[in-house]
């Protein structure tokens, strides 16, 4: 994101704070932040539906008609994860903990959020989000190697079981006959049938006892 625009959508109904914004923004060194800016919950909402562009939201608490927190929640209720900051005009406990209900990734009180805090907390948040993401895809790469070495041992026990039973009927069948009166020359051809049975049932052993681990290397 070094050479790319961040993309936030503000709303806030205070067109000031606003243009205070995008002003502190542009002047935070290395970064480019561009303010989409949005007076009320309904047109923020239809901006982030049609706009996938939109890195982070910050939310005033205090907005006419719709406060912050049911903005927030109605953006959550669409299913639209992107990371929030909850603007608020005083620190309020309660407010905070509602925020954290929906997934609020920052809280900030407007009036400390000036010069470099406010693209600060920004970069923090994307950053929190990109390591959570990368550990959840972690977690999920972990657990479907999990199923896929399951699956495998339970494919490796079916060969096995369906290698073994005919083997031993074989075995048994073998042995019967070379207990007959039977010419020296078939009694060596069964004795060589054996030793060859013998190998396979080592190698399907040794598939038996296999690491899944081992297949990864």
């Amino acid at each position: 994101m070094n050479n790319e625009h961040i993309n936030v959508l503000l709303v806030d109904d205070d067109a000031a704070y606003a243009a205070l914004s995008q002003h502190m923004m542009d002047r935070f060194p290395n970064k480019k932040f561009n303010i989409v800016w949005k007076e009320n919950g309904d047109t923020a909402l239809q901006e982030l539906k049609t706009n996938r562009n939109i890195n982070i939201v910050l939310v005033d608490y205090n907005i006419p008609d719709k406060n912050g927190l049911e903005i927030i929640k109605e953006i959550r209720e669409e299913k639209i994860s992107t990371p929030i900051i909850l603007l608020t005009s005083s620190k309020n406990f309660k407010v905070a903990v509602e925020a954290m209900k929906y997934d609020v990734e920052d809280y900030l009180v407007k009036e400390e959020a000036v010069d470099t805090l406010l693209p600060r907390a920004i970069l923090a948040v994307l950053e929190r989000v990109k390591i959570k993401k990368q550990i959840e895809s972690a977690e999920k790469e972990k657990i479907l190697s999990k199923k896929k070495a399951e699956a495998i041992r339970e494919l490796i026990v079916t060969i096995c079981h369906e290698f073994n039973n005919p083997l031993a009927a074989i075995k048994i069948s073998t042995d019967i006959i070379t207990r007959q009166n039977i010419s020296p020359e078939i009694k060596e051809i069964l004795n060589q049938l054996v030793n060859k049975l013998n190998v396979i049932e080592k190698e399907i052993a040794t598939l038996r006892d296999l690491d899944i681990s081992e297949l990864k290397r």
